[in-house]
């Protein structure tokens, strides 16, 4: 099961996500991993900076945080967190539409789930390889969704 969770954000948002979750479901499993389930919750800049600071100890802003919750490293349960205004200003920043840049972000927490890192150059350029691939599936799905 995969649950979005929206406080004052959904507004800005512009995807059907009956798709995006069939999407991250998919990819799950092409990875080889069993869907437990996924909580994502979308929050400010200032509640994911707090989330960030107790339980990372970094005060930073982020654009994620991935909580692995599961015992069995097949089965993916996670909660997700994720700031939309750094997916707003890193859209901008990148000059990527919103819905891209979330994009990237939801599959980017999967692919952590999935046991890829993004500590190496080597692993960041494997990471970001995983996310086009995926992002290219989820527009392929919306094109067939819209015919």
């Amino acid at each position: 099961m995969i649950n979005f969770e929206f406080h004052k954000f959904k507004s800005s948002i512009e995807l059907d996500f009956t798709i995006v979750r069939n999407w991250i479901s998919n990819c799950i499993e092409e990875e080889g991993k069993i869907l437990g389930s996924i909580n994502y919750d979308f929050l400010s800049d200032e509640e994911l900076l707090n989330i960030n600071k107790q339980y990372l100890n970094h005060d930073t802003l982020t654009d994620i945080i991935t909580f692995n919750n599961s015992n069995d490293e097949n089965v993916i349960l996670a909660d997700i967190f994720i700031s939309i205004e750094r997916i707003i200003e890193n859209a901008i920043k990148h000059k990527e539409s919103t819905s891209n840049e979330l994009l990237r972000v939801l599959i980017h927490g999967v692919l952590h789930l999935c046991s890829y890192n993004d500590k190496t150059d080597e692993q960041k350029i494997i990471m970001r390889q995983k996310e086009n691939y995926y992002i290219k599936k989820y527009r392929q799905d919306v094109s067939r969704e819209t015919k």
